[in-house]
């Protein structure tokens, strides 16, 4: 008797594939066409052609953020999970099969690296959630725009397009990109419009970003930069002080660099140039007055109008003020009147001075204080060669070490007075031009300056009888005659001999003949009788004889002294 096995899973399964057309050709895990027979409970109830019907939630057919247009009846594409489930239903899904779908378009349009139509629908850490027609992309926040978007809210739920950047079908994975397509459309119409622009051209646009350096203005879908000294011919720190974020500004195209595709623009040169004539309008030598509108350490800038401004260098700003900060001098806002020194129309430069403009001090004291004049003030600094004396008008006189006392060296001399002390001295020299002013405090001593000037009308090499005023150590201070010029004899100039060369042999108001051998740097007289004497022998040799012709010196000296005496 025959027995029937009974069949096993395998064979089963091995049945149902061959009704349902085949082994390769199973349900599972394939996308299918059913029809809609029924809508119940925002479900759709679907027959794919097996023993049971599936449901498929309605909002799987629709996309993000709209209503599922469904009906029954409609044929429409799932995607079958299992056969039966616990309940006996098929599982079925309308989101696998636009998934799977999907991929397959997404596929074909990434190696031809076209856009795709996708709409944003959710967020999440990094960036959002974009539906691609059923493939669920992720699209960075640095992706969404070309400028960081604050609010994305407006974009989300709405068709728009996408690039894809990376897609891998194993993992699910798509990143895609709004700003590529953003920065694309862009370039497109940059180049238009770049396109259609020349320079020199005048143009509108609006102030889109303001920068420390300039403004970026839209030209209407392209960027020019006005930079801040394009602005205006006068000084702008910053371009916030002339414009503002959305201002409409008229501005000439200057450079257009077509390969980079920046373009420079300019609102001064719409205006009219204020250096055209500054020569004419400033002469060298004019006085203007003006507004400080920076400082420097080499100087301050005078603007004298609108977009012409000087540079008043620091050696300019003051007669007798040197090596001190601009800054200490003149304040910014500050106005001030300067003298134009040199303009430079083609480079736009003028020189100006600010001391110029003023009365010179040094001309001022040498008009009023002649050479011979008697002046007094306060010892400001002490050097290795001199006192400078702070005079009025704010200038300063030096009194050479040599002239500070006379019988005593320099270095003595020096250490006989100290800063802060008054003093008294005569005016020896005054050069304006080198702004120098020399005194001496010696010719003050015993009668000051005598008549006929500091020489007192006595010439050099001439011999006349001086008075003895005092004795010092280190020689003798003599007048020539009751008002004559006052002078001084070292001691080495009191004689040929050692013994001569004593101050204390000599008493005041003793009289001698001296000769005039120099002045010093007040033009007075030097006397010596050392000078005297040695000039006397030889002119004794000369008229008596010489020891070379058989005369002893102390004969021709008698002789001479005998023909002296008989006279």
């Amino acid at each position: 008797m025959a027995t029937t096995a009974t069949p096993t899973r395998d064979d089963f399964a091995a049945l149902l594939n061959q009704t349902l057309g085949g082994e390769n050709e199973g349900f599972e895990g394939r996308v299918v066409t059913g029809t809609v027979t029924a809508i119940e409970n925002d479900h759709a109830v679907i027959d794919v052609g097996l023993k049971s019907e599936g449901r498929v939630p309605l909002r799987e057919f629709a996309a993000p953020g709209q209503k599922a247009e469904l009906s029954v009846g409609d044929k429409v594409e799932v995607y079958v999970d299992r056969v039966e489930n616990h309940q006996g239903e098929a599982m079925l899904s309308r989101d696998r099969a636009r998934r799977e779908a999907a991929w397959d378009k997404l596929e074909t349009e990434f190696t031809a690296g076209n856009r795709v139509e996708g709409v944003i629908f959710g967020r999440v850490k990094g960036g959002f959630t974009v539906d691609l027609g059923g493939a669920v992309a992720f699209l960075p926040g640095s992706q969404v725009d070309i400028r960081p978007v604050r609010d994305v809210t407006p974009l989300m739920d709405i068709p728009q397009p996408f690039q894809i950047l990376k897609m891998d079908r194993r993992r699910g994975n798509i990143v895609v990109s709004r700003r590529a397509i953003l920065e694309e459309t862009r370039a497109e119409q940059r180049s238009g419009l770049i396109q259609s622009l020349a320079e020199g051209q005048v143009v509108e646009g609006v102030v889109k970003n303001i920068t420390d350096y300039g403004a970026f203005v839209d030209l209407g879908g392209i960027d020019g930069l006005l930079h801040v000294t394009d602005i205006s011919y006068k000084r702008v720190n910053h371009p916030s002080e002339v414009i503002n974020i959305g201002d409409t500004v008229r501005v000439q195209i200057i450079r257009i660099n077509r390969e980079t595709q920046r373009i420079s623009l300019g609102m001064k040169q719409l205006e009219a140039d204020p250096w055209e004539g500054a020569g004419a309008k400033y002469p060298v030598g004019g006085v203007f007055r003006g507004r400080v509108t920076n400082i420097t350490e080499y100087g301050a800038f005078v603007e004298l109008e609108a977009g012409i401004e000087g540079l008043v260098h620091v050696s300019e700003m003051s007669w007798t003020k040197k090596n001190v900060h601009p800054g200490k001098i003149v304040s910014t806002s500050q106005e001030v009147d300067v003298a134009v020194l040199e303009v430079d129309e083609d480079k736009r430069r003028i020189s100006l001075g600010l001391k110029q403009a003023q009365a010179n001090p040094w001309a001022a004291f040498a008009e009023q204080h002649p050479v011979g004049t008697e002046v007094e003030g306060e010892v400001k600094n002490a050097t290795e060669f001199g006192l400078f004396i702070g005079l009025d008008g704010d200038v300063d006189g030096m009194v050479h070490m040599s002239d500070i006392a006379w019988g005593v060296t320099g270095e003595e001399a020096l250490n006989l007075h100290r800063k802060g002390e008054s003093v008294r001295a005569v005016v020896l020299d005054v050069d304006v031009e080198k702004e120098r002013i020399s005194l001496g405090m010696k010719q003050l001593e015993r009668g000051g300056v005598a008549k006929g000037g500091a020489s007192g009308g006595v010439n050099k090499n001439e011999t006349v009888t001086v008075t003895v005023l005092e004795v010092r150590d280190g020689g003798l201070e003599v007048q020539v005659g009751d008002d004559g010029a006052t002078g001084f004899i070292k001691r080495t100039d009191l004689g040929r001999d050692r013994d001569e060369q004593r101050p204390e042999r000599f008493q005041v108001g003793q009289k001698f003949d001296a000769m005039v051998i120099g002045f010093d740097r007040s033009k007075k007289p030097n006397f010596s009788v050392k000078a005297l004497q040695i000039a006397e022998e030889k002119q004794a040799v000369a008229q008596y004889g010489s020891s070379d012709s058989g005369a002893s010196l102390g004969d021709i000296l008698g002789e001479a002294l005998k023909q002296k005496a008989d006279r």
